[in-house]
């Protein structure tokens, strides 16, 4: 489907995204309002150890007024490559370096109003290598054994979909082992 863009507005410059209204024309000749959120692309990690345990990191996030349990993840700085992020991100937010990186897919989060993109390694060989974390980022680190995330995925027990998403597309390189 073609649209054209008639106009583009920035409305908020942020750390982690800008928000930007357009206006476009549909193929019919509707004119529409669409407020995007330009994000930062990003890296998810699904950490394996060697007992077969996923690590998991929950933590408060304040636009659902809860807390989540969650694969780790984040946001690529200036100029850094995906995989060098998540080299990074896994240490700073479990404590643990991965010995091997694996890259097993890539997706757009919310593709009907943000373009956040993120591309997911399956991280192994995992030994003790902390990094300093976020000063805002108040995280607690969950082992479980592989079975039981399928499960809580499967029964509503996480509800965080980039999560959900890396469990689906870790599955055949979960299971091939």
């Amino acid at each position: 489907m073609q649209i054209d863009l008639l106009a583009s507005q920035a409305i908020y410059q942020g750390r982690a995204f800008n928000v930007r209204r357009d206006e476009v024309r549909f193929q019919n000749q509707n004119i529409a309002h669409l407020d995007i959120i330009e994000h930062v692309p990003a890296v998810t990690l699904l950490p394996l150890d060697s007992d077969g345990r996923v690590l998991f990191v929950r933590q408060y996030r304040h636009a659902v007024g809860k807390d989540l349990l969650e694969l780790p993840a984040g946001t690529l700085d200036p100029g850094e490559e995906p995989e060098m992020c998540a080299l990074r991100e896994i240490r700073e937010e479990t404590g643990f370096a991965a010995e091997k990186l694996e890259k097993i897919g890539e997706f757009f989060l919310a593709p009907g109003y943000s373009s956040e993109y993120t591309t997911v390694y399956l991280a192994t060989g995992l030994h003790p290598s902390p990094l300093p974390g976020v000063a805002d980022e108040f995280i607690t680190l969950e082992a479980v054994p592989v079975e039981e995330a399928y499960r809580m995925a499967l029964e509503g027990e996480l509800q965080d979909g980039k999560s959900l998403a890396t469990l689906l597309l870790a599955q055949p390189y979960i299971y091939k082992r």
